[in-house]
């Protein structure tokens, strides 16, 4: 027996976010209808939602978040539908309100960079309050591009002189021999994806002249022995590819006024076969340590394409299997 059909109709103040909310093709309204089982319209300005009282009912729940998101930051993307739609299914639609209000930095371009879901809120709150923080989870989970944006926010607000970004070249070896160029130009393929998030997030002149002053570095892991890192926010990437003797020394570089983040992925560790990582290891070595925290982000934290989550998600089937 098929539930009673109900109408809900929902007043919509300003008409013209509609096309924003409902998107291209009303693919966003497509997507709504098949996760909810119910049918939307429009009529007279009233926005209708026909489906049993319980899928209206978080329908409308659901319509008022995505209208305060597009009241907020004028868009609204695919990815913030699908975790709107999530997080009403769990009745945690109210969390909203902290993501949307947490301003981390705005980008050289304008675009405002805020936690996207509640684990990297989770994770930017732990940073603001802890002074080595591992961010552990996935690809695609915004780990080192949301490391990124709060040590630029850090450093224009004067509470660090300095930024240190590094991370572990792992093929430093044979293959690098190769490669044209000194160690820094051997190891540079290595660090891209750190380059590329500060060109984002600082734009290409201000990052250059940061360089240039010394008070921006982008160094492969190796360079950081037998130094003191004073005043410092560091940030050590691909965390999962460092040996415990490399973990071990970077972590003892951190001077006084600075912070440390670490990130990884400890389901991609590419070290040759027979050497412990050194991420796994710290987990148990310093999981006791006051101030030090673990923040463990998952697949429902991913704001990449929504494929990406998918694709981990069958390769964790596979895997299991």
């Amino acid at each position: 027996m098929t539930k009673d059909k109900v109408e809900r109709q929902m007043s919509i103040d300003d008409i013209n976010l509609i096309s924003e909310l409902f998107g291209k093709y009303d693919e966003n309204l497509k997507v709504i209808e098949e996760e909810f089982q119910t049918e939307i319209f429009l009529r007279d300005n009233m926005l209708v939602v026909v489906g049993d009282n319980n899928s209206t009912e978080l329908v409308e729940k659901l319509i008022y978040k995505l209208m305060e998101i597009i009241n907020t930051q004028q868009r609204l993307t695919k990815q913030e539908l699908r975790y709107t739609i999530e997080l009403v299914k769990k009745g945690r639609e109210e969390q909203l309100k902290e993501l949307l209000n947490d301003v981390v930095c705005i980008t050289a371009s304008g675009k405002t960079i805020k936690p996207k879901t509640i684990g990297q809120k989770m994770y930017i709150d732990s940073i603001r309050n802890n002074d080595i923080v591992f961010g552990i989870g996935p690809a695609g989970t915004g780990k080192t591009y949301l490391a990124m944006a709060m040590a630029v926010t850090a450093f224009k607000n004067k509470e660090v002189n300095r930024i240190v970004l590094t991370r572990p070249a792992v093929e430093a070896g044979e293959s690098l021999g190769f490669l044209p160029g000194d160690l820094q130009e051997k190891v540079d393929p290595y660090l891209r994806p750190i380059y590329d998030a500060l060109f984002d997030i600082l734009g290409v002149e201000t990052y250059s002249k940061l360089i240039e002053k010394g008070l921006i570095e982008v160094a492969p892991l190796a360079y950081m022995r037998g130094r003191t890192l004073d005043s410092a926010y560091v940030i050590l990437d691909e965390a999962q590819n460092t040996t415990n003797e490399q973990m071990k020394m970077f972590l003892t570089r951190l001077g006084f006024g600075s912070k440390a983040i670490i990130t990884g992925d400890i389901t991609q560790i590419d070290l040759s076969k027979g050497k412990a990582s050194g991420l796994v290891t710290v987990l148990e070595v310093l999981k006791n340590v006051k101030g030090i925290e673990f923040i463990r982000l998952t697949k429902k934290d991913i704001v990449r394409h929504p494929l990406v989550q998918r694709i981990i998600e069958a390769y964790e089937e596979y895997e299991n299997s």
